[in-house]
């Protein structure tokens, strides 16, 4: 039973949450290499504009401002889950080779097969899936053991090995490709958010729109599987079912998000970590709470990242790293 306080703290949380990221999201929509002064950026929503305010702010600011929140959400959902399913706080879809999977398909989509520029947004997040499906099948079969079943540990172990792996593939992949694919290929890996137009957020939506309310329909059964599995099985879950779901959902989130914003890490680990700190360790409550973080924390990154370095700017999956990385450092050493 969660009690009364308890939630109306969570709402209160996500009530701040809310407002920040829509403070954070006016200031993103005014900062650029193409400035937008504030008090234009209401008339400019409202068709008010002019035709350069109107193309700034729709063309550019606006898909990119939407594509990162989504991501963002998708991301610390991700890390979320894997989390509970492993009962491992260092489980991250970055860290523990999903991200390089979906990358090393894309990266051979983007080289070998061709493709008309209308239907590439939407091949990007099925070609992602495929590429982090076989990845987390393969490293599910390698963490499985016949006696003991999946162990949490050993699926991050053989996860981070497998990320090793696929980031050799890819500078194998792109050391004999031309130099403008290489680029390409080269920013996804920093994390530039690049798939900054309407077609890709119309891609990204509906997994978004199925996928993230599946989650938090199963948030009290990733709460049993935060148990010990002998009490998991005892109340009537089939936990290597259950866990295999949810992993399955969790690579299809991020596989969905790093189609269109590169290979971001450690969101997926810092969200959620956050949001237990915030409301404590039930699923019901730090899930939407993650999502919300997890949104604000890839926006912040991008907002910092393009504005630091004009006009080019820096990737958000760097300066997401130079806070996640020392993050990770303290975990692994608190733990």
């Amino acid at each position: 039973m969660i009690l009364p306080a308890t939630r109306k703290k969570q709402h209160l949380l996500a009530g701040c949450l809310t407002v920040l990221i829509l403070l954070l999201t006016a200031v993103a929509m005014g900062l650029g290499y193409a400035s937008i002064e504030w008090n234009r950026i209401i008339p400019t929503l409202l068709g008010q504009g002019t035709f350069k305010e109107e193309f700034v702010l729709f063309s550019i600011r606006l898909p990119r401002i939407i594509i990162t929140l989504l991501a963002g959400a998708a991301l610390a959902l991700s890390g979320a889950i894997l989390q509970g399913i492993t009962r491992n706080d260092l489980a991250d879809p970055g860290i523990i080779g999903i991200n390089s999977g979906a990358g090393v398909a894309i990266a051979i989509f983007f080289l070998f097969f061709p493709i008309e520029a209308g239907s590439f947004s939407f091949f990007l997040p099925l070609v992602g899936f495929a590429g982090a499906i076989v990845t987390s099948v393969l490293i599910y079969l390698f963490a499985y053991s016949r006696k003991s079943g999946l162990q949490p540990m050993r699926l991050v172990l053989v996860g981070i090995g497998f990320s090793m792996a696929l980031s050799g593939i890819m500078v194998v992949i792109t050391s004999s490709a031309k130099r403008e694919k290489v680029d390409f290929i080269s920013r996804w890996i920093a994390g530039n958010i690049w798939g900054t137009d309407w077609p890709y957020i119309w891609a990204l939506l509906p997994w978004l729109l199925i996928l993230i309310p599946f989650a938090l329909y199963k948030a009290y059964r990733l709460d049993l599987l935060g148990l010990n599995e002998s009490i998991s099985t005892g109340v009537g879950v089939s936990v290597e079912r259950e866990r295999l779901i949810l992993l399955l959902t969790a690579v299809a989130l991020a596989a969905s998000a790093v189609s269109v914003t590169g290979g971001i890490a450690f969101i997926g680990l810092m969200a959620p970590h956050i949001a237990k700190s915030l409301v404590g360790p039930r699923h019901r409550l730090n899930l939407p709470i993650a999502i919300l973080i997890g949104s604000f924390l890839l926006l912040l990154a991008d907002t910092l990242g393009r504005n630091i370095l004009e006009p080019d700017g820096i990737p958000a999956g760097i300066i997401v790293s130079l806070i996640g990385a020392p993050y990770f450092c303290y975990l692994l050493l608190k733990k």
